[in-house]
């Protein structure tokens, strides 16, 4: 790192595209990646990051590839925006967002909502932080689902000798594809919206752009690389509130690579982590899989809703047959944050 007095642009200048934050989140990218600016620095901008995302229909991964491997100047990182979601752009989105980073405000939208979601069930979620929406998208497009990510890492559903190929597009048990009409369909789900909105309480929220997974069984040659138990948020209290999704694509065992999670954590995580010993590191996995954590079984087109203050993680799959899944998640463009990781 230098000590060198960095100048960064406002986040309200733009580019040809007229999309705020853009270049600012561009030449943070660039900072970052000659070693100029940690990692965490700006910490405080990740949601507004993540919201530029979800308004131009990116996915993260993909942005960071492009930031670090891209040769040119900022046209040319517009000009690889506007390729790749040439198809979606919203200028109605787009011109909300600017509003927002113009103003820093919002007013909650609370507009009558549709109720997918029971007295039982809000009883269940406010219990465990956690609930599953049975049925959120159709079995025949979950189906397709399966096919299109089959066709595009290179395998075949039912020949097991070729589910450990090399692709690009594997991550791990992660699948970095992003864009296309179907996943959008299914980010798009009514079920899904609205009960991120009975959750929010609020019907302003913006639909991420995730990646989808791929969790084959283990094998002698082949060992699950996690992603195992995990928070995928600041740890500085109090936590605040938010939400993450996945959906199952194919009926899921418990066994069978399932997402896991600590049900009610979100009740106890303040206390456990002010009780816990000095120089003892809660992210540690020993430490978390010691919390008891609950693998969730469930069928192709429910979608599991989690409160992220939830320690929570994919687990290894001793079944049989791979685990297929989207990752799908909504939030307001105001979404609160803490100021540093921890």
């Amino acid at each position: 790192m230098t000590g060198e007095i960095l100048h960064l642009a406002s986040s309200e200048e733009t580019g040809r595209l007229s999309v705020m934050h853009l270049k600012r989140f561009w030449e943070k990218g660039q900072l970052r990646k000659s070693g100029k600016l940690a990692n965490d620095a700006l910490f405080e901008e990740w949601i507004t990051d993540n919201a530029l995302l979800a308004v131009l229909g990116l996915g993260l991964e993909q942005t960071i590839v492009q930031l670090y491997n891209g040769k040119g100047d900022f046209s040319e990182f517009e000009d690889w925006v506007e390729l790749t979601v040439k198809e979606t752009l919203d200028e109605k989105k787009i011109r909300a967002f600017n509003e927002f980073i113009k103003s820093q405000k919002i007013s909650p939208q609370h507009a009558e909502q549709t109720s997918v979601l029971t007295e039982a069930d809000i009883e269940f979620w406010d219990r465990n932080g956690y609930i599953i929406i049975r049925n959120a998208v159709s079995k025949e497009d979950c189906e397709a689902t399966v096919d299109l990510i089959c066709d595009y890492i290179g395998i075949k559903r039912n020949d097991a000798s070729t589910w450990y190929n090399g692709h690009t597009g594997r991550q791990g048990i992660m699948v970095q594809l992003f864009q296309h009409p179907l996943l959008e369909k299914n980010r798009q789900s009514a079920r899904i919206r609205q009960a991120y909105e009975q959750l929010w309480g609020r019907n302003d929220i913006w639909v991420n752009t995730d990646r989808v997974g791929f969790n084959p069984p283990e094998t002698v040659f082949w060992k699950f690389p996690g992603p195992r138990m995990h928070w995928d948020v600041s740890l500085q209290l109090p936590v605040p509130f938010g939400l993450q999704g996945i959906l199952y694509l194919t009926d899921t065992a418990a066994n069978q690579g399932a997402f896991t999670l600590v049900p009610g954590f979100h009740l106890k995580l303040e206390n456990w982590l002010n009780q816990l010993p000095a120089g003892v590191n809660p992210r540690d996995e020993k430490v978390i899989d010691s919390l008891g954590p609950t693998s969730i079984a469930a069928n192709a087109g429910d979608f599991i809703i989690w409160h992220h203050a939830l320690p929570h993680g994919s687990s290894a799959n001793t079944s049989s047959v791979p685990r297929f899944v989207q990752y799908i998640n909504y939030a307001p463009l105001d979404m609160e944050v803490r100021e540093k990781w921890i």
